[in-house]
């Protein structure tokens, strides 16, 4: 279906992608996986024809075949409504079932004489029907409920929703046509666990082919049969059979036997090194102590055997064999520094009643928080998990009921879309004001968040998402805070600095609260669950 031969790009004198080939067939699911800014996003847009490749082609077969594309940023037009999306998502169906309908009424009315005409005009228009998806249609209901969006009225303007329900619209919009080839970038950005488990599920039994990226690791174990792995540094790709824990054996395995390899070869290159100095050295002290012939010969002759034993290394060094160093690319290092210790009661959370206008979000919640726990925070999309959060830091009220914290405790919150960050300040300033720090003391700090040279100087308000998530980090890190409540930390971090993230969680020594749906990280991280739904919170021991 999807044929990507030698693709090449560059960005002025960067170049972003280098010989990416791959082949995507029917009824096969790939993750693309890479950090960020390695080119994933630029590698879908080739695909989709929303850019061109200064070399190579892509090639959809047969010609004909549709192609459904989402992308991380959604346009939709200024004026529509969450109705008008959905009606243009089924357009097509309807004037297939169109055409449909006209050809059965043609072959009911067709004498002898042009009933076989009638006939091939009707198994046309069935096959296209049944091609768009046929009676998959009558699944728009599912569709809409399993992505949470049953509820929001067919009337409400797109500009009123929130950006998780824009995603989760766009990416109904997409389903509900059912494209043959199915490009998604980053779908699962605003799911709740819910939501991710029934688009799982939608994927499994999707009949074309799927290709998307994606940070959620679990989400990619459930979905794809093949990782398409970008690699930063050498702008190449690579494919894996299998899902993303087969993808992350594959390359421990490939790493172990490349250092392995690395380690023999640098002992052979040492112990050539090493006789060659001997014998030059020997060579050398024969020469200057003696002019007898019989052991000015021996020293020529240890000369020489040095001489073929450099030319032996200096071949070795030139091969095409030659064993690279095993890379490590650039990648988040975060930790936190050294902090207070708090009192074992941490947080206690007494007959909490909360809501906004005449709407109760959460009632009667008793909860409890001790010294070096991790609370995962869970539930369905607008249960009232960052309003949980907004009560513990105080920037809400409570109708009812208290919030206390425990002795020593040092409170970092980090909010969803960081919106606590000033948007006209720099990072440098930012971390500054929030640790005792030089600028040059600061700026190799910032530097371990992937902040270098003048992107220190960019102000908040031009930074990524992913950007402004690092940034986030760093000022907790910085400020030693020991109690953590962090409002979905890692949605736009890539895996490696997730891998990072959770590293840093386990040195952690203090106290956190997370809203996460990344199942992965609920698995490594969380020794509590609190589970919010239907107005209030239940506590389980995770695992």
């Amino acid at each position: 279906m999807l044929q990507v031969r030698h693709i090449s790009h560059w960005f002025g004198d960067l170049k972003v992608l280098d010989q990416v080939s791959f082949n995507l067939n029917r009824g096969q699911r790939a993750g693309l996986i890479g950090p960020n800014g390695c080119g994933k996003s630029t590698l879908l847009k080739i695909i989709t024809g929303e850019l061109r490749p200064d070399q190579g082609a892509v090639q959809l077969s047969p010609a004909a075949l549709r192609l459904g594309y989402l992308p991380q940023a959604l346009d939709f037009p200024p004026e529509a409504t969450v109705g008008d999306v959905l009606a243009a998502a089924e357009g097509e169906r309807v004037s297939v079932e169109t055409r449909l309908a006209e050809a059965a009424e043609r072959v009911a009315a067709a004498s002898n004489g042009e009933l076989a005409a009638a006939l091939a005009d009707y198994d046309r228009a069935l096959a296209e029907f049944e091609a768009l998806g046929g009676a998959l249609y009558a699944e728009a209901d599912a569709v809409l409920a399993g992505l949470d969006l049953a509820d929001v009225g067919q009337q409400r303007p797109v500009t009123a929703l929130s950006g998780g329900q824009k995603t989760r619209l766009g990416l109904a919009r997409l389903l509900l046509s059912q494209p043959d080839l199915l490009v998604l970038d980053e779908p699962t950005n605003h799911l709740d666990i819910r939501a991710l488990a029934w688009l799982e599920e939608f994927l499994a039994g999707y009949p074309g082919a799927v290709l998307l990226v994606s940070h959620d690791r679990a989400f990619l174990d459930r979905t794809v049969t093949t990782i398409l792995a970008l690699d930063d540094v050498s702008h190449t790709l690579r494919e894996y059979a299998g899902n993303y824990s087969d993808y992350a054996l594959a390359l421990d395995r490939s790493l172990e036997k490349q250092w392995a390899a690395y380690h023999e070869q640098q002992e052979r290159v040492a112990r050539l090194t090493s006789s060659i100095r001997r014998l030059s050295g020997k060579a050398q002290n024969i020469e200057n102590e003696t002019i007898h012939f019989y052991y000015r010969r021996i020293a020529k002759d240890l000369a020489r055997r040095a001489v073929v034993q450099k030319r032996r290394l200096e071949r070795m060094l030139e091969s095409e064999e030659l064993v690279e160093k095993p890379g490590l690319s650039w990648k988040m290092k975060l930790d936190f520094a050294d902090m207070p210790r708090s009192g074992q009661d941490v947080l206690n959370i007494e007959g909490l009643s909360v809501g906004y206008g005449p709407r109760t979000v959460l009632h009667d919640v008793d909860l409890h928080l001790s010294y070096g726990q991790r609370a995962a925070l869970i539930g369905p999309n607008g249960a009232g998990k960052t309003t949980l959060l907004r009560c513990i830091t105080g920037e809400l009220a409570p109708w009812a009921g208290q919030v206390r914290l425990g002795r020593g405790v040092r409170l970092g919150y980090m909010a969803q879309e960081q919106e606590t960050l000033d948007p006209a300040a720099t990072p440098l300033a930012l971390l500054r004001a929030a640790a005792p720090l030089s600028e040059t003391e600061a700026r190799s700090f910032l530097h371990y968040f992937l902040f270098a040279g003048d992107e220190v100087f960019t102000p908040v308000g031009k930074l990524s998402f992913g950007e402004r998530s690092r940034l986030a980090l760093a000022l907790l890190a910085g400020r030693g805070c020991n109690l953590l409540l962090l409002d979905e930390p890692i949605n736009h971090l890539d895996i490696p600095s997730r891998e990072s993230f959770e590293r840093a969680m386990a040195r952690f020594e203090g106290t956190v609260l997370a809203v996460v749906h990344d199942r992965y990280f609920i698995e490594r991280f969380a020794t509590t669950l609190w589970i919010v739904e239907g107005g209030a919170v239940q506590t389980m021991a995770a695992g």
